[in-house]
């Protein structure tokens, strides 16, 4: 059985002492490819370095809203560059973060407005974050004409969700929904067609209920799988196939 974590940190500092062994662990886990999203220029080299020495894992680039204090005038510039030289397989995470309150939302609007004309005109897909802004998100990918992407650890309503994928975007869940208080994410898994779904892990953050309070890992993506399977009345095989294809699909991976 065959999965992709399609968004997970590698170049965290926090994997920093067993890196090696994380992969390792990983594709005995089964996992035959796992993506690691930009969240600055300061960590693209580190991403870079990781997707050099292991054909299975693939960056993306991008520049995270959370972290609009460290983004510079001339990142953009270097996206565009890094974007032309290295051939990521999606621009992001990109998106808006509205969750403090305070932040500057015109600056999070024009980064993530730019980061679309870019995977415009390279035809990449967009890996979105999206904190307490999903209706201004989706108004903008409608206004962008760039119709192709997944939203990651998604937390809207089927409502919502079913928007994105009227825009052609999937919706990508991994260890939130493991949790039984997660009534309306388990909804949506039985809910929408098993084409709208990715899986992620969102390691070294949001570990599933088996390992609450840990570092979270990709070998660790079966703990949502379970949930699926459990959710959809369908088994491990038919989910892990179509949720590996999608992703696949999605971010034009070679064939695995």
């Amino acid at each position: 059985m065959k999965l992709i974590d399609s968004h997970v940190h590698l170049d965290d500092p926090r994997f920093d002492p067993d890196r090696d062994a994380v992969i390792q662990r990983a594709r005995a886990a089964g996992i035959i490819a796992q993506i690691i999203p930009g969240v600055t220029e300061s960590r693209c080299e580190t991403a870079c370095q990781i997707a050099r020495e292991h054909s299975d894992i693939f960056v993306a680039y991008g520049l995270h809203p959370m972290f609009m204090e460290e983004h510079q005038t001339d990142h953009l510039d270097v996206l565009r560059a890094r974007v032309a030289q290295c051939q990521p397989v999606a621009i992001g995470e990109c998106g808006l973060d509205f969750y403090s309150g305070d932040e500057d939302k015109t600056a999070q609007i024009d980064c993530f407005q730019a980061q679309i004309e870019i995977a415009r005109e390279h035809d990449l897909p967009l890996i979105l974050h999206v904190r307490k802004a999903l209706d201004q998100v989706t108004a903008i990918l409608a206004a962008s004409g760039h119709h192709k992407g997944v939203l990651h650890s998604f937390s809207g309503s089927e409502q919502q969700a079913k928007r994105l994928l009227d825009l052609g975007y999937h919706i990508s869940l991994g260890g939130p929904v493991t949790y039984s208080r997660a009534k309306r994410l388990r909804r949506l898994i039985a809910a929408l067609p098993l084409d709208a779904f990715l899986l992620e892990s969102d390691a070294p953050d949001q570990p599933g209920s088996l390992h609450q309070g840990q570092r979270n890992e990709p070998a660790y993506l079966s703990e949502a799988l379970a949930t699926f399977v459990q959710l959809r009345k369908q088994t491990a095989e038919t989910i892990a196939a179509a949720t590996t294809q999608n992703a696949i699909k999605l971010f034009k991976l070679p064939t695995i």
